[in-house]
């Protein structure tokens, strides 16, 4: 019995390692996510910004100064 119960404290510390290590590939996940979603919202954004900038969207709507 005695050497059965020596070998919970290392079993407890693997598990607590394990735990450890899956947290932190799901914060590492969600933080790539969050990232990414990021990196896309500002290409979005570029694209917005240059297709008004060359005037593509407002001559397709047939808005103008002139």
């Amino acid at each position: 019995m005695e050497n059965r119960n020596e070998h919970l404290p290392n079993q407890e510390a693997e598990g607590l390692r394990a735990h450890s290590k899956k947290h932190e590939n799901n914060s590492t996940k969600k933080s790539n996510k969050l990232w990414l979603w990021l990196g896309v919202l500002v290409l979005v954004f570029i694209l917005l910004w240059w297709i008004f900038g060359i005037g593509t969207v407002e001559d397709l709507s047939g808005v103008s100064n002139g």
